[in-house]
């Protein structure tokens, strides 16, 4: 059984039966068998299923925010912006793929050469519970509209999220055969990647997770797409808009309770405004209500797991007996759920545990830098390399920085952001390979050359 409990009140809310090994292969077979048709279909068919898909995930928008609110904890006011988010990458998706994937022909010794893009047959998708839908539209919305069928292993505490998107699909006349769902325990999964009908693999998760499912696609020869952990560093320097970037600063590091890989986990500020713009950060962060994710003025829910909940804690607690300063909260919640307050930490230095782990929680940690320089030194100084900003009003500045920033990709005064329009994804311990825009829906086609006399 896959249990969930509402991290709200600490409760068992539904069980839901796992596929035993048997059940789960032959759906695997189902989704391999489906392959051939769906491939042949052209992209203007596989766009109007896509196109009923996102209208489907608008129709339920409100009914699967509350389910993301119950079984992970999502704010209401966070879980319809993102399933409409996955139904606008449905959309986007349909529209684009085939100029994305379109024949492209190159001058060489042959009479004609060109380079094809084709599908590479039934894919599976290891997916994460922060961004329960998001995060299964941004694998499934590319892969199926480049001619893929999808076999989807959503994490095991977010299995209602898992059945309706199934049921999505479902209300929108697709198949269940071309986006399969695998209710399936975590130790499962290794069968399911080495199930020779399985062409790839895309992972979203921990980084620890992502060593071992690129091990076991990198000794079965399948190319895999993974997206892991961040510690993302925000530089702010001391000609920035102050106002513009505390607000943005905040955002980035409190949405989804600040259970996000690419939030701006680090921040690294000038020295010369450091003390103003942590008063700042202080007044924004205060006026945050944490509180039951269902209710419409809650900024911030609960963490979605206890275990969760007591490794922020220690990391918190770590970090401040090694000489950081917490200005905001620290203390853990005695009453029920999973909750834990907006934390605010100063005085962190490159060797305390804050800096050094990423940080899944509500927690900022700000740094002080006495330089431009300073700055870059400290935000590369990460095992991680997903997103990365910088604030400055210096153009020349920004774009040093821009090119120096060890991520996969980087804000000049703005949010790091997924978009269906740009490419995602990170280096080093981050992962490899990229999601969304023309490079994501390539990584998972056979790039063809075809040379002709």
């Amino acid at each position: 059984m896959l249990v969930v409990t509402n991290p709200t009140t600490g409760e068992k809310i539904a069980d839901y039966p796992t596929m035993s090994a048997q059940q789960a292969s032959e759906r695997i077979g189902d989704a391999h068998r489906a392959f051939a048709d769906w491939r042949d279909k052209s992209f203007s068919e596989r766009g109007q299923l896509l196109r009923a898909v996102a209208a489907e995930l608008r129709r339920r928008k409100t009914s699967l925010a509350v389910l993301m609110a119950e079984e992970m904890g999502k704010p209401i006011k966070e879980g319809e912006p993102e399933v409409e988010k996955a139904a606008l990458c449905s959309d986007y998706y349909a529209e684009h793929a085939g100029e994305f994937l379109a024949r492209e022909e190159l001058p060489s010794d042959a009479s004609l050469s060109y380079v094809c893009y084709q599908p590479l047959g039934t894919l599976l998708g290891i997916l994460p519970w922060n961004a329960p839908l998001w995060l299964a539209f941004r694998y499934l919305a590319p892969a199926l509209m480049a001619g893929n069928t999808c076999v989807m292993k959503h994490d095991p505490h977010v299995p209602g999220c898992a059945a309706a998107i199934a049921e999505v699909f479902a209300g929108a006349g697709v198949s269940d055969d071309i986006m399969v769902n695998l209710p399936l325990a975590t130790p499962a999964v290794e069968d399911v990647i080495r199930d020779p009908r399985i062409a790839a693999v895309s992972f979203t998760g921990s980084s620890a997770a992502g060593r071992r499912v690129a091990g076991l696609a990198g000794a079965e020869i399948k190319p895999s797409v993974l997206e892991l952990g961040g510690s993302d560093p925000c530089i702010v320097l001391a000609d920035a808009d102050l106002d513009r970037a505390a607000d943005v600063v905040t955002l980035s590091r409190i949405i989804n309770a600040g259970q996000s890989c690419i939030a701006a986990k680090r921040i690294i500020v000038e020295a010369s405004v450091h003390d103003e713009f942590v008063q700042r950060l202080q007044t924004r962060l205060s006026r945050l209500r944490l509180g039951d994710p269902t209710r419409p003025d809650t900024d911030i829910g609960p963490i979605a797991r206890e275990d969760l909940r007591d490794n922020l804690h220690r990391q918190v607690t770590e970090t401040v007996a090694a000489g950081a300063n917490c200005l905001m909260g620290g203390e853990k919640p005695a009453e029920n759920g999973f909750f834990y307050p907006v934390t605010l930490l100063t005085g962190v230095s490159e060797s305390m545990c804050a800096f050094r782990e990423e940080t899944f929680g509500p927690v900022m940690v700000v740094c002080s830098a006495a330089s431009f320089e300073q700055a870059l030194a400290l935000a590369n100084n990460t095992d991680y390399g997903l997103g990365a900003s910088i604030w400055t009003s210096d153009a020349e500045r920004a774009q040093v920085a821009a090119d120096r920033l060890n991520a996969g990709q980087v804000a000049v005064n703005g949010i790091v952001k997924t978009d269906p329009r740009l490419p995602s994804g990170g280096i080093k311990r981050s992962g490899y390979g990229r999601e969304l825009g023309p490079q994501g829906i390539r990584e998972f086609v056979n790039c063809k050359q075809i040379w002709i006399k």
